[in-house]
């Protein structure tokens, strides 16, 4: 399936891809192009755009809360798993201005600002982001949040890798 985005992509158009490879679309293809042409690319490849406007799969407003694409697609595949919401928080914080980000969010955005600067285009972006050696780390944050025995469980992964894509 073909997935489509605006190009110059940084912390929630990098996070999207790894979300969708690991829980929707097991062999995805993504395209990152200027926003105003994603109308158009989706009509001639009927790609699912992301993080545009006026898509499904975009920022929105919950109580008054701004979430960003990353949670849009969580919400609209029902992915339930708790340290994915942990994660969710955590691309939240680094992507839009919510109160009380969590610590880990201010270094996810760093991280995504210099690999987006350094890095030769948006494919190039994502492959620095999503190697081994940038883990995102959320058992510290997970174990504060849903305690100690779900860790222990099978469902709860002990970290989630941003591995390549």
């Amino acid at each position: 399936m073909k997935w489509v985005t605006r190009e110059k992509a940084k912390v929630d158009r990098i996070a999207c891809p790894w979300l969708i490879k690991k829980f929707v679309d097991k062999n995805p293809e993504f395209l990152f192009v200027p926003p105003e042409t994603i109308p158009q690319v989706v009509k001639d490849t009927g790609a699912t755009a992301y993080d545009a406007k006026g898509v499904d799969l975009t920022h929105y407003k919950e109580n008054g809360e701004e979430r960003v694409s990353f949670d849009a697609i969580i919400k609209k595949y029902k992915l339930t798993d708790p340290a994915l919401l942990e994660l969710a928080k955590i691309v939240r914080g680094a992507d839009a201005k919510i109160p009380n980000p969590p610590p880990e969010s201010a270094g996810l955005e760093a991280v995504a600002h210099g690999f987006r600067n350094i890095a030769k285009d948006d494919f190039d972006t994502m492959r620095l982001q999503n190697r081994r050696n940038s883990e995102v780390r959320v058992q510290r944050r997970a174990t504060r949040t849903v305690g100690p025995d779900l860790l222990c469980s099978p469902q709860f992964p002990k970290m989630f890798f941003l591995t390549e894509i």
